[in-house]
């Protein structure tokens, strides 16, 4: 895994959301997110745990230690992903497993083992939600590793069994606004073959 999500900066980093961006989450991007999503849900890369405030009933993993100490004293559920990357719970253990903005700070080698490891604690029938940012999202942060398009995320979830559903873009749908907008992203909502 990368050392600068695990430090304190990360921490810090993510704690400078504008109140604009909170209002977005909370009002717009996480209902959309809640509506495909039932029963048990892991935030995968949870961060500092704005997903499991919003919705009852998720737990969330990370790899910093900073964000989960900061979750847990929130009262939210929230574990440390081991140090080989795996998730801290039983196999068939969730209905479904939100991946928003994370797997592009994952490196192109590592990336199957930790999908077979979210696919581990899902139960058959699960469902899993994957955002990534726009190319202009993608060129704004340094610690991005690996660009995804639609096509590239359908692709690789393929590889494992899983099929796209659905697609939505937010906050717009026209596809021209990934050149100009940091916060344009992509989310595909996968299911089992």
């Amino acid at each position: 895994m990368n050392k600068f999500v695990e430090n304190k900066d990360y921490f810090e980093y993510l704690q400078k959301r504008s109140m604009l961006g909170v209002l977005y989450h909370n009002y717009f991007l996480y209902p959309r997110l809640s509506h495909v999503l039932h029963g048990k849900v892991l935030d995968f890369g949870c961060g500092i745990g704005e997903f499991l405030k919003f919705r009852s009933n998720t737990i969330g993993v990370d790899v910093n230690e900073f964000n989960i100490e900061h979750c847990k004293t929130l009262g939210l559920k929230a574990e440390l992903l081991d140090e080989a990357g795996g998730i801290p719970f039983e196999n068939n253990s969730f209905s479904g497993v939100v991946i928003d903005n994370v797997i592009e700070h994952i490196l192109a080698r590592e990336i199957d083992q930790v999908i077979d490891e979210i696919i581990r604690v899902l139960i058959p029938n699960g469902t899993i939600v994957v955002g990534v940012p726009g190319i202009k999202g993608y060129y704004s942060d340094p610690d991005h590793k690996v660009f995804y398009t639609e096509d590239n995320l359908v692709a690789l979830f393929d590889r494992h069994g899983w099929v796209a559903r659905r697609s939505f873009r937010v906050p717009l749908s026209w596809h021209f606004l990934e050149r100009y907008m940091n916060q344009y992203c992509v989310y595909v909502v996968f299911h089992a073959r």
